[in-house]
């Protein structure tokens, strides 16, 4: 819901830093080759998503310095052609745009073991394994697949992988050995590349027995890569005749230059996953092309990043983050991994690392700030920020309050880019850009190349009202295709095209502002509708934010018998606070001061947790399906939570709830 505070200006680009962006680059090049003359971003914008093949063709001309042939031959969706006759490789842009003594990958982790590497080291790590992978006759679409943590060594066999055309899939080691099954069985890997264990919290996990877990259910692996991360001298018997540890493999290199597989626009480079709570998860496939051409795109011109930079992005190896942190090498700077709790050994862990390095773009998600707020943590007072010139949150909407957070505790001068896309694109719709005002509780701007829209129920645009998020122009992110889908694609077209054909409805609540930005309010499935007002749960989120005593919520609205609405708020408390009807009131009253007495919860009740997806989504419409009668183990699989033991309680709340009147 917009307020007068929401559109408050917190922080605007200098003139100097708006000459100096790639993207006020990019436009004088548009205006000299006689593409146009773009005042504003928002012309460029609405040029990008009108002009969608003069915009991706320019795009390609400016950052290849040639001219495609053709730009988009099937202008529809899904099923457009983008580039056809065109061949490129991921890897090769990467190398193509480092230098060759300068830092491209900086790592730590929680236990203070840190490492970098140049682009001379990863260029001969990733020889070093692209001709082992050739040696064992791993051809272009073979799948590799890999179960490690953020290190790296992950990012390494990536860029192999890529470079000789073979199909990158990952899952990190947090996964349960189900989940891994579910997402690596559907796609038949050639090539596993397991880990030893990995830490979180302090707390080390042998994943060991899980390798071979792993294994001994997937016959089609020819090939096994073992990778030492935690026990450098224990025994580790694997159950496969052809093993070969990662270290051999680096020291049985000829040292011959790398090579790359030239590989059609279209030809996949990786396979990304739904988040799987529910059925089997989406195989998602995208291509080197599309993923080359939009993350270049993002990473320059929205991230602004160049050589000068090091950018980091928490996440771990199970969430497409990483993958736009890998996308950091096309713009030529360093990329910081972690690995670890973000919160291990003190809440500050990741501020130190930003001032060690120091990181210049900073990304995290949002539930992270929202978790430093509630905390009274202000990283400006115990560390020197000055090198950041740029934050970044994603995974879920980012309250106004945050945003005051950021500029009050974080620092004063600089972009505050919140971002909403999906794995599905593995890109964002909305978010940064570094010639625009950021505005209290909005993300600056629609993406270039992306026509997002707010649409109601008959399908008709809103503006300045909340609708569902559409993309009604095709975009080179889109996937190929989901792996596994029948000949006519109707796993992909039921996913993404069912509601409006002919048009990607992505599941969110958007409001596009009167500036140009955007507010998203959650999740469309999990709508709240009171008394026929439609409201996303972010809105509920903000207002028990409100509260100090409150950690974290989840709201949920169902019918029950006779069709009777019924919205209950889950809350966790912060440590030591003790539930009361006082402070449930006080739930109820900020609730109602923020929004109105219309979204009053029918029962606040305290959890000890929220449940939350692998990748740190609140699991609203799982709970909600539960709280309605459905088996849990029909609704969701507990290897897909980051947290599987906090569904006991919902599950006896729901059971409690059928047994009352």
């Amino acid at each position: 819901m917009s307020g007068p505070d929401d559109a408050m200006v917190l922080w605007e680009p200098s003139q100097a830093r708006k000459s100096q962006a790639q993207l006020t680059q990019f436009m004088d090049w548009l205006k000299s080759s006689g593409y146009g003359t773009f005042p504003s971003y928002h012309d460029l914008w609405s040029w990008s998503v009108t002009e969608i093949e003069a915009f991706w063709g320019a795009a390609w001309e400016y950052f290849f310095k040639s001219k495609p042939e053709v730009v988009l031959s099937r202008r529809v969706m899904p099923g457009a052609q983008w580039f056809p006759g065109t061949t490129v490789n991921f890897a090769e842009e990467v190398f193509r745009r480092a230098r060759s003594d300068d830092p491209l990958i900086y790592f730590e982790n929680e236990l203070g073991r840190t490492e970098t590497l140049t682009y001379d080291e990863v260029q001969r790590q990733v020889s070093a394994l692209a001709e082992a992978l050739r040696g064992w006759g791993v051809r272009p679409g073979d799948r590799i697949v890999a179960y490690l943590p953020n290190i790296p060594e992950a990012m390494v066999a990536f860029l192999a992988s890529a470079s000789v055309g073979a199909v990158w899939s990952v899952c990190s080691p947090d996964f349960g050995d189900p989940s891994v099954l579910d997402r690596f069985r559907q796609i038949e890997p050639k090539v596993l590349l397991v880990v030893d264990g990995y830490t979180y919290n302090g707390d080390a996990f042998d994943r060991r027995e899980v390798a071979n877990r792993l294994l001994h259910s997937l016959p089609s692996v020819e090939q096994v890569i073992s990778v030492r991360y935690l026990n450098a001298k224990d025994a580790w018997a694997i159950n496969h005749p052809r093993v070969t540890p990662w270290e051999d493999i680096q020291q049985s290199s000829s040292a011959g230059g790398l090579a790359f597989e030239p590989l059609p626009f279209d030809h996949p480079l990786w396979i990304l996953y739904s988040s799987g709570t529910t059925g089997l998860p989406k195989p998602i496939v995208h291509g080197h092309g599309g993923m080359l051409l939009t993350q270049l795109v993002n990473e320059v011109f929205h991230f602004n990043l160049n050589k000068a930079d090091q950018f980091f992005w928490f996440s771990t190896t199970g969430w497409m983050m990483w993958n736009v942190v890998v996308s950091g090498l096309l713009a030529g700077c360093g990329i910081v991994l972690y690995d670890g709790s973000p919160s291990y050994p003190s809440l500050d862990h990741l501020w130190a690392l930003a001032e060690r390095i120091p990181i210049t773009v900073f990304g995290t998600s949002a539930a992270f700030v929202h978790g430093l707020m509630k905390a009274g943590l202000s990283p400006r007072a115990l560390h020197d920020l000055s090198p950041l010139r740029a934050m970044a949150t994603t995974g879920s909407p980012l309250t106004p309050d945050a945003y005051d957070w950021v500029y009050a505790h974080v620092k004063s001068d600089m972009q505050l880019a919140p971002a909403s896309g999906g794995t599905d694109i593995c890109s964002p719709f909305v978010g940064g850009c570094p010639l625009l005002p950021v505005r209290r509780g909005e993300m600056q701007c629609r993406i270039l190349g992306a026509k997002v829209e707010a649409y109601d129920d008959q399908g008709r645009p809103l503006l300045d009202e909340v609708g569902e998020l559409v993309v009604t122009e095709p975009m080179p992110s889109m996937p190929l295709f989901l792996w596994g889908d029948d000949d006519h694609a109707s796993r992909y077209k039921k996913s993404y095209f069912a509601r409006f054909p002919g048009v990607w409805t992505h599941g969110d609540w958007i409001r596009i502002t009167p500036s140009g930005g955007a507010v998203i309010s959650g999740r469309s499935d999990s709508t709240l509708n009171r008394y026929g007002v439609r409201m996303g749960t972010s809105e509920i989120y903000r207002a028990a934010a409100q509260v100090p005593e409150v950690e974290d919520a989840l709201v949920v609205e169902f019918s029950r018998r006779a069709g009777t609405s019924f919205m209950p708020l889950f809350v966790t408390l912060m440590p030591g606070v003790e539930w009361s009807e006082a402070l449930e009131e006080k739930i109820r009253q900020a609730i109602r001061a923020v929004l109105s007495p219309r979204y009053l919860p029918d029962a606040v009740v305290p959890m000890h947790d929220i449940p939350r997806t692998l990748s740190g989504k609140k699991l609203e419409v799982p709970i909600k399906r539960i709280l309605q009668g459905e088996p849990p183990e029909q609704v969701l699989s507990v290897d897909a939570m980051a947290n599987p033991g906090s569904l006991a309680e919902y599950i006896r709340y729901a059971e409690n709830l059928a047994s009352s009147p």
